[in-house]
């Protein structure tokens, strides 16, 4: 189970500088890679909007 970022992302660029694996791509609404991601919580730690969850 990856984490995922909702629609709420302001696009800051502070989860995609914490992701110790690289799994978060630029966007309006940046995005993670489910298959890269190690579930380790850094970048919903980091998130300032509370936009990233576990996607259940």
């Amino acid at each position: 189970m990856a984490y995922k970022i909702s629609d709420d992302c302001a696009a800051c660029g502070t989860c995609m500088s914490e992701c110790p694996v690289g799994a978060i791509s630029e966007g309006d609404i940046f995005k993670i890679d489910p298959d890269m991601c190690t579930e380790c919580g850094t970048c919903a730690d980091a998130c300032p909007m509370e936009a990233i969850h576990l996607d259940e």
